[in-house]
């Protein structure tokens, strides 16, 4: 009943993060970079009052102990603000093909962070994934002549801020909420700087703008709840097979809901990445069912009962 539970609230959490471009059509043209700011300093109540209610959390005297997270959490902060930045403004520029772009190949800078800086080993299926999803990319970049420049950076830095936070030993609102204040002076920079220069949207639009802008936070935080809740109560194979959800709603919104251009060359490219997706999983369930085997006794032939 548990794992179930854990798949629903899985599927639910990026459900709710590949609609989002449903909210940020709301706010066409929005400046990143404000969207960025007002993100920042309204969550930092939203994340403050989550801390207050979960119960398994970081202690703040274990947290001031833990020199090592608190400045990786500096770093993982900065990633993620160029990827979240890249991000709001895919979708806020009618560029929600290019954000879906960049979480489906988000899964190819994994791989080759893990490879570099994790020392992992690549199975034949991942090696292919890597192939096919750098032929769509390379195929894309040779028709039209240029890089996909947001897919990248958003893919690049998403999986960045991956690989750092394996190395945060803070529950995941604690590291949020570091996060934030981490880059609350930054925000305050901003809000100020365009607000000198007149042309802030929060300041000089109406009340409904300015409560859009507000609700950025709460859009961001809610499905990582659900997303948290999920990771307790299911198993990682099922959070990578789910994760493809996202860019899949996302993709399906920017064709046939948005209708953004997709010609011949893009259906080159997302097929070929497509091809490298499935790889992904076929390697992700080779490598749970390996995992099985080497603990179940009744498959290996060993006695792993514990001993009394």
């Amino acid at each position: 009943m548990l794992l179930r539970s854990g798949v629903a609230l899985a599927i639910f959490s990026y459900i709710l993060w590949g609609i989002t471009p449903l909210f940020y059509r709301l706010l066409p043209g929005a400046q990143a970079l404000e969207l960025l700011a007002q993100r920042l300093i309204w969550s930092i109540p939203f994340l403050f009052l989550i801390r207050l209610i979960i119960k398994n959390k970081s202690l703040w005297k274990q947290v001031w102990a833990d020199k090592r997270s608190i400045i990786l959490c500096l770093f993982s902060s900065s990633i993620m603000a160029v990827s979240w930045t890249a991000f709001t403004y895919a979708l806020t520029h009618g560029q929600v093909l290019a954000a879906s772009l960049g979480y489906f190949i988000n899964p190819l800078f994994s791989i080759l962070l893990g490879v570099i800086f994790l020392r992992e080993r690549l199975i034949f299926a991942e090696k292919l994934a890597v192939i096919f999803i750098c032929a769509g990319v390379g195929y894309q970049i040779w028709q039209y002549g240029e890089l996909p420049i947001l897919a990248l950076i958003m893919g690049s830095a998403f999986a960045i801020y991956g690989l750092i936070r394996k190395f945060i030993r803070f529950d995941v609102f604690t590291s949020l909420l570091l996060e934030a204040l981490w880059l609350f002076p930054v925000a305050l920079a901003i809000t100020w700087w365009l607000s000198a220069n007149g042309t802030s949207a929060v300041m000089n639009g109406d009340w409904q703008t300015k409560l859009l802008y507000m609700l950025a936070a709460p859009v961001t935080i809610i499905p990582l709840i659900f997303f948290t809740a999920a990771i307790k109560r299911t198993t990682l194979t099922v959070i990578g097979l789910a994760q493809y959800i996202e860019p899949t709603i996302q993709f399906l919104l920017a064709v046939f809901l948005f209708n953004e251009l997709f010609d011949w060359v893009k259906g080159v490219s997302f097929s070929l990445i497509w091809l490298g997706l499935l790889c992904c999983i076929l390697a992700l369930l080779h490598k749970r069912y390996s995992e099985f085997h080497r603990r179940d006794p009744f498959v290996t032939g060993r006695d792993e009962t514990p001993k009394l």
